[in-house]
């Protein structure tokens, strides 16, 4: 599917709704993202298994939850919400990237690869909620005025 400007347009994404989330390329790259946190983090001190190995994980977690949760709900605007929680996540998770690599934990090119991912991952969020936006705009302008003669 073409992107301009990184949105989608409204048949697109009525479309991609209607399959469901799994379709949508942006939670499936969270789930990516959740295995290299995964991955990455089996490595971190024992001693962190309770602390930034958790906190890591779950936020990179959130992410796709929150677009799966976002996306079976009833509304636009509710999938919107959800997806400026899972936008949350997200920098959670890249500051927790930071903090793991300042402390030594993960190496600069792991840090880099899944800033990287965050990244995409972040620009895809902002897509597509901005394409939903878009949606409701449509939606709003679209409807006709209350006039007699439109009845």
């Amino acid at each position: 599917m073409p992107v301009v400007g990184g949105q989608r347009s409204v048949k697109e994404v009525e479309k991609m709704l209607q399959r469901g989330y799994k379709d949508l390329q942006v939670w499936q790259k969270s789930m990516d993202f959740v295995d290299a946190v995964y991955i990455a983090t089996k490595s971190f001190p024992k001693d962190e298994v309770y602390g930034l190995t958790s906190q890591l994980r779950r936020s990179a977690v959130s992410v796709a939850s929150n677009i799966a949760e976002g996306s079976s709900r009833g509304s636009t605007r509710e999938f919107i919400r959800f997806i400026e929680i899972s936008y949350g996540s997200l920098a959670e998770a890249e500051t927790q990237i930071y903090i793991a690599n300042r402390q030594k934990y993960i190496v600069d090119e792991i840090t880099n690869k899944l800033l990287e991912q965050a990244g995409e991952i972040g620009r895809m969020l902002n897509g597509l909620s901005g394409s939903l936006n878009k949606k409701i705009e449509t939606t709003l302008t679209d409807r006709r005025p209350l006039v007699a003669e439109n009845y």
